[in-house]
């Protein structure tokens, strides 16, 4: 879905020049998580920054009316220990000395350049990105694309596979990241997973990473988030190798068409369960991060009598696995590699029901448990129920 929320906040076009990006190195020993349309400008206290650092977030992106306002968040940010995809208004009309005044400072993690953009504003984003880059390559330029579900009129090309494949071409962005919002009530839409199948693929050929969402406030045909609904997209994310995970929203959005409500905080400021439940995943987002970031994805694969659409049916299994069965509707099946180990990711397709899992490995296989530590698999029986939406992960030695 299109941000249109934000697009008066966001117009943004115009052009310019530059070099090559760089690629950013893996930074930290977390997976970033981002909070899109964040605390508001009038919101902008320690207090408030505290409780979202308290709900395992780690970068805010909010859209500030002027350069002080940002000024401001940055450092009670800082003080908070977060960062910010930086935006204001000057970050477009003098983008050179809006970098130069905030580059340094420890709260900035990005700058916030449009959100969604069309095929025809790839020029003007990529003269942009290059004035940026000119008198800053330590910081991102964040862009975020369209679904696949979007038109071609939104998109401005044929296909989404072209829209992607000309924008990582031509735009010089060293982070790819998309929003794709799969749940819509008690269903999942179908193009999903060949949303994930193209960005991924996307970005290990471009040698980038990707970031991707999960919805976190109810709109339109969206539910309220449940814990399974949030672990389906974050794990689905993570097996195919996303390396930052982003909420929309955090702060509620006030908007008539779209009936905005349940977000982790809403409009006025008060916390709703959602955000409980986008805090109990965050820790385990935080828990596991050794096993995802800088994670190099091996493969991907699919079980259960019809895989999504754009996905491949699992047909062989890594070594130390001898024998891998799922019941019910099916699983994403994962291959990791990070350092010297590898993993193996099986994910519940199913946000309504448990699935039976039934694995046969090698002695020396562990089972990861949701707070980081590991068991030997010989620990548990062989036939395990993993929980709706939830992920169960393996590893052994390389």
């Amino acid at each position: 879905m299109k941000k249109t929320i934000f697009l008066l906040a966001l117009i943004l076009t115009t052009g310019f020049g530059l070099a090559k990006a760089r690629e950013p190195k893996k930074a930290g020993t977390r997976i970033p998580v981002l909070a899109w349309h964040s605390i508001p400008a009038s919101e902008t206290t320690l207090a408030r920054y505290q409780e979202m650092k308290d709900a395992g977030i780690t970068t805010s992106l909010s859209f500030f009316p002027d350069m002080d306002a940002m000024a401001n968040a940055l450092d009670v940010a800082k003080k908070a220990g977060v960062t910010l995809i930086a935006y204001c208004p000057e970050l477009k009309t003098d983008p050179e000395g809006t970098v130069k005044r905030f580059r340094n400072h420890p709260a900035v993690a990005a700058w916030m350049l449009r959100d969604e953009p069309c095929r025809t504003d790839f020029a003007d984003l990529t003269a942009w990105t290059r004035r940026i880059r000119a008198v800053d390559e330590k910081h991102f330029c964040y862009l975020n694309l369209f679904p696949n579900y979007a038109n071609e009129q939104q998109l401005g090309t044929k296909t989404y596979q072209e829209h992607v494949e000309l924008f990582v071409e031509e735009v010089p962005v060293q982070v790819i990241s998309f929003d794709h919002y799969p749940v819509i009530g008690d269903s999942l839409r179908p193009g999903w997973y060949e949303n994930l199948e193209i960005i991924s693929e996307a970005a290990r050929k471009a040698e980038k990473p990707f970031w991707a969402f999960a919805l976190a406030v109810a709109h339109g045909p969206y539910p309220v988030a449940t814990v399974p609904q949030i672990r389906l997209q974050v794990y689905s994310d993570l097996a195919y190798g996303a390396q930052g995970i982003q909420y929309f929203t955090y702060w509620t959005p006030v908007d008539t068409q779209w009936d905005f409500h349940n977000g982790p905080i809403t409009a006025d400021g008060k916390r709703t369960e959602v955000y409980d439940r986008i805090r109990e995943v965050n820790r385990e987002i935080k828990k596991l991060s050794k096993v995802f970031l800088g994670a190099r994805v091996l493969s991907v694969t699919h079980t259960g009598n019809m895989i999504p659409a754009g996905t491949k049916l699992l047909a062989q299994l890594p070594d130390p696995i001898r024998m891998l069965k799922t019941e019910g509707k099916g699983a994403v099946v994962s291959v990791l590699e990070n350092g010297d180990k590898n993993y193996l990711v099986i994910v519940n397709r199913d946000f309504l029901s448990p699935m039976k899992l039934t694995l046969e490995c090698s002695p020396e296989v562990k089972r990861i448990l949701k707070d980081g530590s590991d068991v030997l698999i010989s620990a548990y029986a062989n036939t395990q129920e993993v929980d709706p939406g939830d992920a169960a992960i393996y590893r052994w030695e390389k």
